[in-house]
């Protein structure tokens, strides 16, 4: 019986302001293909509180990374308006940072070097290697500042990338199938880590997952996709206190009704 992480209580509310508050209103998004538009997001609502976790789970194609794109402020939405406490999102913060499947680490530049990188770019100077110290210790990588991305597992890589994005002190966290390539021992191990650096930074957590026990271990909500484009299709809460047990009936159960919705075999 695995737990998700070592037990600590949910972040209080007091706490939770360390996040930012997310607000979906009427979205909708299509891609221009060949001249013609591929329909991607329909009307998606959605609302997420300071300091909240919530899972989005879909079939493949389905638009959910095209979701925290928008969110991200990579691109616009063609319809229908994203907030971040309460400002219209109109391009990218570092206050709001997506974590991406692949750690994409520059390969000339030591760890520290990487994470550094968010800094380096708005100018913060002198304190720029004690942050990215800090944030190398924050996710267990202290000791590998001055290594490169080659001598780093695929797990300690993508620790990496996680520091890289926690340096910059982010309020919304977007995490794009963080552990999609990972072994299936080292996604254990990470998905406790990240559920650790939720529980001490209290950012807004975003998670984009085909995994339906992952979203289920570490999400307070887990929003259902439809097929492209995309619709909300099921708003369930995870109302179960951490740790997280796998074999937990209740989420035994939910992911029954969740591979119900998804049409998939239970």
């Amino acid at each position: 019986m695995v737990a998700a992480t070592l037990e600590r209580p949910l972040p209080r509310a007091a706490d939770r302001e360390a996040g930012a508050r997310l607000s979906v209103e009427g979205v909708s998004h299509a891609f221009a293909i060949r001249g013609a538009a591929l329909p991607v997001l329909d009307r998606i609502g959605l609302a997420v509180e300071p300091g909240g976790f919530v899972a989005l789970l879909g079939p493949s194609g389905c638009g959910k990374s095209t979701m925290l794109r928008l969110v991200a402020g990579l691109e616009p939405p063609d319809a229908g308006r994203i907030a971040v406490d309460g400002a219209r999102v109109a391009g990218p913060d570092p206050a709001r940072l997506l974590v991406f499947q692949d750690p994409t680490l520059y390969p000339w530049r030591t760890v520290r070097g990487n994470v550094a990188l968010g800094l380096e770019a708005r100018g913060v100077g002198r304190e720029r290697a004690a942050r990215a110290d800090a944030a190398l210790r924050l996710v267990g990588l202290d000791g590998f500042a001055e290594v490169y991305p080659h001598q780093l597992s695929g797990g300690m890589a993508q620790r990496a990338a996680l520091a890289r994005a926690l340096v910059n002190e982010p309020r919304l966290l977007l995490l794009d199938e963080p552990l999609g390539k990972l072994d299936a021992l080292t996604r254990l191990a990470m998905q406790a880590e990240i559920l650790r650096l939720w529980q001490e930074k209290r950012f807004t957590a975003l998670l984009v997952t085909h995994d339906v026990e992952e979203a289920l271990v570490l999400a307070e909500r887990v929003i259902v996709l439809s097929d492209r484009p995309a619709a909300i299709r099921a708003d369930i809460p995870v109302d179960r206190p951490y740790p997280r047990h796998r074999d937990d009936p209740n989420l035994v159960r939910l992911r029954r009704e969740i591979l119900g919705i998804l049409g998939q075999p239970t």
